[in-house]
């Protein structure tokens, strides 16, 4: 809950909908925006502008829903029957709320909390009864108008109900409403089914309460408030929103991208003043990246700490790592959960480090796997060095390499295994023993040579 919540302000989030158009077993609310739930997204917004509680009423695949609000700090009530939105709101338990409801749906991903904000404190300045928030969008298509007279709130209009001259109207219900919970708890009883669909109608709050004399406001919100997603289209379409807006914000504090378009940043990231993002760079979950590092094409970066000055060359994968200030990765190495690079340390293409402690000034320029050790400072791992990490009993053992060890190429340490400081390891070697500092270690099959082993058979080859 945010520090300024508001005990007056309940938030009702309807989620229940199957969301058939998305073609997903996956419940509609859960689609991912830009990696984040659409109802995680709004439920967020919603702690942020201060709302006091959060109900959510869950229907088709209510379960699944339930393990992303419920750890959230939300209140979970079930629609039983698909009756429309109106019943839906009734589902919340509305008889013991007070104070001012917010009335939203969960699948409007782009809502901020600032959006939220305004939109409450109109309603307070105004002293509404009722308000509907409203939008001018360019394609209004199929959403109900918002019918004015003299500037006050008529009528909604639905588009198939809608004459020609209607449907050139281009503000718009994006069916968020904020109303006095008295209120609410009087008219939601009195809206009826009589329709086609047999179904019970939120917008007929409008014309109930236009009746009953209440106080009615349209309250006019940016258009992106309205953006509703029903379709993997439209999920799509609201993705790039998302990553727009932030890669927009990232430019105004001082990152360099250098094209916008196919820049992928999730808003959850944080990136330095001075760093570089070449196209087709992806940054997701909790990454946090300092100053002046570069991440070029193809990098995918989720969940870690990159230092300042770093380098994180193209096609190489991060992942719940940290990389400290001044090293290089890559191109197309591959870092596993729970690395820590040290600072000015470096790995190079084709190198993979899984649980790994990286000394300072360390470096594994290419072709090299290593898994459940500890490198320190100094040391030069050749190409082809392998940690063989995992044993017959299924159980991992650690390798432990100290201060300027020099590793020649294609050795193996079978684990565990311990290599003292300034020890040198020849190249071609299986390291099964610990090796004392400064020591040689070399373990390999002495060279054997047998001069005219293969038989001369060809004629012209004997000839020559």
């Amino acid at each position: 809950m945010s520090s300024n919540s508001n005990p007056d302000l309940t938030c009702i989030i309807l989620a229940a909908g199957k969301g058939t158009r998305m073609k997903s077993p996956l419940p509609k609310v859960l689609h991912p925006v830009a990696g984040r739930p659409m109802i995680e997204r709004i439920a967020l917004a919603s702690q942020a502008a201060g709302c006091g509680e959060i109900r959510v009423v869950v229907g088709h695949g209510q379960n699944l829903v339930r393990t992303l609000t419920e750890p959230l700090g939300l209140l979970t009530f079930v629609q039983k029957e698909a009756m429309g939105t109106a019943h839906a709101v009734r589902a919340a338990d509305i008889d013991s709320i007070e104070g001012d409801v917010l009335i939203m749906n969960g699948d409007h991903p782009l809502i901020q909390a600032s959006d939220i904000q305004n939109i409450v404190r109109e309603f307070r300045d105004e002293k509404c009864d009722l308000a509907v928030v409203t939008a001018v969008v360019k394609d209004p298509k199929e959403m109900g108008r918002i019918v004015r007279h003299h500037g006050e709130l008529k009528a909604i209009v639905e588009a198939k109900d809608a004459s020609s001259e209607t449907l050139k109207i281009k503000e718009i219900n994006t069916g968020i409403y904020v109303i006095k919970a008295e209120y609410l708890k009087d008219i939601l009883p009195k809206i009826n089914n009589q329709n086609s669909k047999k179904e019970y109608y939120l917008t007929d709050i409008v014309s109930l309460g236009i009746d009953e004399g209440l106080k009615i406001r349209p309250i006019t919100a940016p258009a992106h408030v309205a953006v509703g997603v029903n379709s993997q289209q439209e999920l799509a379409k609201a993705t790039r929103s998302v990553f727009k807006r932030k890669i927009v914000a990232l430019m105004e504090s001082g990152v360099m991208v250098i094209d916008p378009r196919s820049t992928y940043v999730e808003d959850s990231v944080e990136v330095g003043p001075g760093s570089v993002l070449y196209p087709n760079c992806f940054l997701r979950g909790k990454t946090k990246i300092g100053s002046f590092t570069v991440v070029e094409s193809q990098a995918f970066i989720s969940d870690s700490v990159i230092g300042d000055s770093v380098q994180i060359k193209a096609g190489s994968y991060l992942e719940l790592v940290q990389v400290h200030s001044k090293c290089s990765v890559g191109p197309y190495a591959r870092l596993r959960p729970e690395t820590v690079m040290h600072e000015d340390s470096h790995v190079g293409n084709f190198v993979e480090l899984k649980k790994v402690q990286f000394g300072k000034k360390s470096k594994a320029g290419h072709l090299t796997y290593l898994g459940d050790a500890e490198i320190g400072e100094g040391v030069n791992v050749g190409c082809g060095t392998i940690t063989c990490n995992y044993a017959v009993d299924r159980s991992k053992y650690k390798t432990k390499i100290g201060n300027n060890v020099f590793i020649g190429s294609d050795t193996q340490f079978v684990a565990p295994v311990t290599i003292g400081d300034h020890a040198v390891i020849g190249s071609g070697s299986t390291i099964t023993k610990d090796v004392p500092a400064r020591a040689l270690a070399v373990a390999r099959g002495k060279q054997f040579v047998k001069e005219n082993y293969v038989p001369v058979e060809d004629e012209k080859e004997k000839e020559s």
